[in-house]
């Protein structure tokens, strides 16, 4: 009955629109429109005014869709901003059963996600972090008692009266009549880190298991008359006038080395010591320090290595810069060394003749290695 009364003013305007002229079937049209919603407001208002407290938006609007249909111009128009298709989302194409917990950690207001998780999560995706380790980390311990690397009192440099003369060499005295003096070498080998002396137990173990024990041993002479062998060939080039030992073989099995350290040598002058002894006679150590010579115009502590694996980066030679450091102090606190040294340098050679890398330490890096050495050398003697 209802429906009945509500296309009562639809076949009216039909009429109305067929007998009237063009002029006035606009102003006819707006008046029946403007009747058709007075009477559907009047017929349906308190109806859907009760249906709106019990039912959904969605509801509502199906309810009152039977009415618009009727009605002969669209009441939605598909053309409005409002009915335009929802763009799609950027993360519609991620597979969300692998990422679940990223995705919904993205797409929600407020995130449950702690630091732990993210990097958790991070690993997952993209694997874990590989983070480089500084030239030196911010040192958590001091030595319990300072001294110094440096003497104000003493002269740092002398190269005019150094200048032709035959550089110190000063041979190591052992035997029984000697007081033992712990070495450089042993106070080191004997304070190192667990995490350093793990790789190096790790890599013996392997070369063990490949070689054998007594394949080992053999291997490990090798590397020291080679070393032996690399450092006479040296003392020929920066000292002429010096013959080779006997027992130093053949310079043909170092070709490679000194190859590889042809470029540092052009820059080596005025040596001042070679493979001399140096000792500290207030903290009580020694050492066999390899040259003593200036490097671009600096005088330095040389130590020259031997390495099968490249080492291009200061950290890569693990104890040696605290080794540069104690020779260092010691030469400046020796008495017979008439000058003092402030820098120090690494030249690590390859036997296949490659470029040798060369670590200068500055000032600076050698006072920062020498505090580090000197925490060692506290720990070595607690020990004994």
């Amino acid at each position: 009955m209802e429906q009945r009364k509500t296309t009562i003013p639809i076949i009216t305007l039909s009429i109305l629109a067929r007998n009237s002229t063009n002029d006035n079937k606009g102003s006819l049209i707006q008046k029946a429109y403007a009747g058709f919603g007075f009477l559907i407001s009047k017929m349906k208002c308190t109806q859907l005014l009760n249906q709106i407290r019990h039912v959904s938006m969605k509801g509502l609007v199906a309810s009152f869709f039977p009415y618009c249909a009727l009605c002969p111009v669209a009441c939605l128009s598909t053309s409005s901003r409002w009915s335009t298709r929802k763009k799609s989302s950027q993360y519609s194409s991620v597979d969300t059963e692998k990422y679940s917990s990223l995705v919904r950690s993205v797409l929600s207001r407020t995130s449950s996600q702690t630091p732990a998780s993210l990097k958790e999560e991070d690993e997952h995706i993209f694997g874990p972090i590989i983070k480089s380790k500084p030239a030196f980390a911010q040192e958590c311990k001091v030595p319990k008692s300072s001294h110094p690397l440096v003497y104000p009192d003493k002269t740092l440099d002398r190269p005019s009266e150094d200048e032709g003369n035959p550089p110190m060499r000063i041979a190591m005295q052992r035997g029984a009549s000697k007081v033992t003096v712990p070495s450089v070498t042993k106070i080191l080998q004997q304070t190192m880190p667990p995490e350093q002396a793990f790789y190096l137990e790790r890599w013996k173990e392997r070369m063990i298991a490949e070689l054998g024990e007594e394949g080992f041993k053999e291997y490990t002479i090798n590397i020291f008359r080679q070393g032996r062998r690399f450092h006479s060939a040296l003392e020929s080039i920066l000292i002429p006038e010096e013959e080779l030992s006997s027992d130093t073989g053949s310079s043909e099995s170092v070709e490679g080395y000194i190859e590889s350290v042809r470029h540092v040598l052009r820059e080596i002058r005025g040596v001042r010591a070679i493979e001399s002894v140096v000792q500290h006679q207030s903290l009580n150590y020694l050492g066999l320090v390899d040259c003593v010579a200036m490097y671009r115009g600096e005088l330095c502590v040389i130590d020259w290595k031997t390495s099968e694996k490249p080492k291009p980066h200061l950290r890569n030679t693990y104890d040696n810069p605290l080794q540069i450091a104690a020779y260092m102090g010691a030469i400046n606190d020796d008495g017979n060394y008439n000058y003092q040294v402030q820098n120090g340098l690494i030249v690590v050679a390859y036997k296949d003749g490659s470029p040798a890398h060369v670590h200068f330490m500055k000032h600076d890096v050698c006072l920062v290695y020498w505090n580090r050495w000197l925490i060692r050398l506290e720990e070595f003697k607690e020990k004994v």
